[in-house]
């Protein structure tokens, strides 16, 4: 997007929202969407500016974001500083605005940022919790094999066609994309999984997560599952993980935008005092991450 006239400033905003209450980022036609009520709240605010929003990814129906990035052109006198607060006052509660900034005419929320980090969260236990169904998946049916899982993720890094996880409908050319740290840990029944890429197909992480599954639970063999995604063999991925597990963490830029605390890691995380896992094979705490030329301000990967 570029300005329309010189009194446009260009504004980055770091967001939250509860996915469950929108189609996702993209506005539809017949559905509600973060993009839409965003920028209903800035119309309101600055009537004379574009009003239009560009975010650094899309985000499906249901998935959530802890730390989503999107910019606009404003018109207006509101203070850069003071867009986070004036947003929120006519915003919902399902979306938050953690803090708005001023930045350069050329910046551009997606086509700036250097990487782009999701986690998805699995409730590995018998018995369901009402507090975690909107924010993980609940797999009861035995105790997930998370180092046969982690194995699976590691030979993925690096620059892949990664084609077999993308969803139709897609408009990209390619597969591409490289794929530059990813972890998984389980914490008692919890078990949370972190890609960070440049980018993600449509569709990609849910994908992934449910060929991972099937791994952890000896439905697929780790070679199975890395055939599929290094042959492209689209056909063969056909389980999806469900929306409410995935959460946007953070986008990292080569210049950090924000402050800290309103930008990284900004999706808490569960903590159960006791055990419910299903009495199957043990599987220990694992972490699995291989290291990336990190991008300023992101996370290092941890051996």
């Amino acid at each position: 997007m570029t300005r329309s006239g010189p009194s446009l400033r260009r504004i980055a905003l770091c967001l939250q929202y509860d996915g469950a209450a929108f189609c996702g980022w993209q506005r539809q036609r017949n559905a509600p969407s973060v993009q839409e009520t965003i920028e209903a709240a800035i119309a309101a605010l600055d009537p004379l500016g574009p009003g239009r929003t560009m975010a650094a990814g899309r985000t499906d129906t249901g998935v959530h974001a802890a730390a989503q990035v999107a910019h606009f052109d404003a018109a207006g006198p509101i203070p850069p500083e003071r867009w986070a607060k004036a947003l929120n006052g006519r915003l919902p509660r399902s979306i938050r605005i953690r803090a708005a900034a001023e930045v350069p005419d050329t910046w551009h929320a997606c086509f700036s940022a250097s990487y782009r980090r999701y986690r998805y969260t699995i409730h590995n236990a018998r018995t369901p919790n009402l507090f975690l169904a909107p924010w993980s998946w609940h797999r009861y049916q035995q105790r997930l094999d998370d180092q046969a899982m982690a194995q699976a993720l590691e030979a993925m890094l690096g620059e892949h066609d990664f084609s077999a996880f993308q969803r139709a409908g897609s408009r990209r050319a390619h597969g591409r994309t490289t794929l530059q740290e990813v972890r998984l840990e389980r914490q008692g029944d919890l078990i949370t999984v972190e890609l960070q890429a440049s980018g993600f197909l449509y569709g990609m992480v849910r994908l992934v997560m449910g060929q991972l599954v099937a791994i952890g639970e000896g439905r697929l063999s780790g070679e199975a599952f890395e055939h599929r995604w290094r042959e492209c063999r689209r056909a063969e991925v056909k389980e999806a993980a469900p929306p409410q597990g995935l959460c946007l963490l953070r986008v990292g830029y080569p210049t950090e935008v924000f402050p800290r605390a309103a930008w990284y890691d900004c999706q808490p995380r569960f903590q159960l005092e006791t055990s419910d896992s299903p009495d199957l094979q043990p599987a220990s705490a694992v972490q699995s991450a291989h290291p990336a030329p990190p991008p300023s301000g992101g996370a290092q990967a941890k051996r």
